[in-house]
């Protein structure tokens, strides 16, 4: 599964890294939300909620649908600015329309299908749908969705607040080491994206994100089949410490596409592609290979050891054997006319792991 971005006779200047502060509080808040996401950041989750007062905190909870299972897109600006009272300015000039689209998807979770056309702003009919979706998430979805559908203009204005708020308490302090951080990184990225050319840019991104073969499509391996294009737009590019392990994309037609990638720490590995997870999880689901696994886990085995261990014939051990080396859970040595298979334990043990960042990626 992935996610297609079309840069077709995109200029490269049109390809913009550039950091955001809102976009940087939308992440903090997310780990504040989830913090079971972010294991790195449990400390500080945990200081930041003692910080808060009851006031503030109650105000967090109740806007969390626009950044805690997913994020609305005017979160993400498609260009950022230095200040978060300017990005805010920005959110600040989208007409209703598109705010509360963007909005309701989050609080829903649904699609924009759903709220597009007649639009819950005018039509009865598609005000109830969208009361009825949030009612299923929860009582709160469903008071905040009847507020925002009442009246778009004071919850708008109650989120800016809650957010300018929010810099008060922790972002303000926070967002001062944070952009040393993302100052190095985009240096980094411009200089590649200005010597070796977009590909390069890219795969300093992080190893879920290519440039397609044909170098007019950017890749992103996400669990949906989506695609969206940059044309006459362009793609920006923006770098979160809190992030991690989120690679988030605004890809919705009609505005501009934004990736926000973490911020790679020194020790990260380069991410397993979801593909690699699945060809694993599948290796896995053949009874006769987790025999086979079962031996190998005690040490190395040639082929007919296997076929003789578990009565099979060697020509199947072979073809259970190649589906688990294809999926990278063997390793394989020869040693005289004999080859010995062995289990690859540390992608076995990753196997959860990975498949956790495929899935919160």
């Amino acid at each position: 599964m992935t996610l297609r971005i079309d840069i077709s006779g995109l200029p490269p200047e049109r390809l913009r890294f550039a950091a955001s502060p809102l976009a940087e509080l939308t992440a903090m808040l997310h780990v504040l939300a989830e913090p079971g996401h972010h294991p790195q950041f449990a400390e500080w989750a945990a200081e930041v909620w003692v910080g808060l007062g009851p006031e503030l905190a109650e105000r967090i909870r109740e806007s969390e649908f626009l950044w805690r299972s997913s994020q609305a897109d005017f979160l993400f600006p498609a260009r950022p600015r230095p200040t978060l009272a300017e990005e805010l300015d920005d959110v600040d000039g989208i007409d209703d329309e598109t705010y509360v689209t963007a909005a309701l998807v989050t609080t829903c979770g649904g699609n924009r299908a759903h709220f597009a056309t007649p639009s819950p702003l005018t039509d009865a009919t598609a005000r109830e749908r969208a009361l009825d979706l949030a009612q299923a998430r929860g009582a709160r979805q469903e008071a905040f969705a009847e507020r925002l559908l009442a009246d778009p203009a004071a919850v708008r204005a109650r989120v800016r607040h809650t957010l300018e708020r929010c810099a008060e308490a922790f972002f303000d302090a926070t967002w001062t080491g944070v952009a040393v951080q993302l100052a190095t990184d985009l240096r980094l990225k411009n200089d590649l994206l200005k010597r070796q050319g977009i590909a390069a840019a890219l795969a300093s991104v992080s190893g879920a994100v290519t440039l397609a073969p044909d170098d007019d499509c950017i890749i992103v391996d996400k669990l949906q089949d989506k695609s969206t294009t940059a044309q006459g737009s362009g793609v920006t590019f923006i770098p979160s410490v809190f992030g991690s392990p989120h690679l988030v994309v605004v890809h919705t037609p009609g505005w501009q596409p934004v990736v926000q990638y973490p911020v790679a720490e020194r020790s990260t590995a380069e991410p397993v592609s979801l593909e690699a997870v699945t060809l694993r999880l599948d290796a896995l689901g053949h009874p006769v290979r987790l025999r086979l696994l079962r031996t190998l886990a005690r040490g190395p085995h040639t082929t007919g050891e296997l076929a003789h261990t578990w009565e099979l014939s060697p020509p199947e051990v072979s073809r259970h054997l190649a589906v688990l080396r294809r999926a990278g859970l063997l390793t394989a040595r020869r040693h005289g006319r004999y080859v010995r298979h062995a289990l690859d334990l540390p992608a076995l043990t990753a196997l959860g792991t990975d498949l956790l960042a495929a899935v919160l990626r």
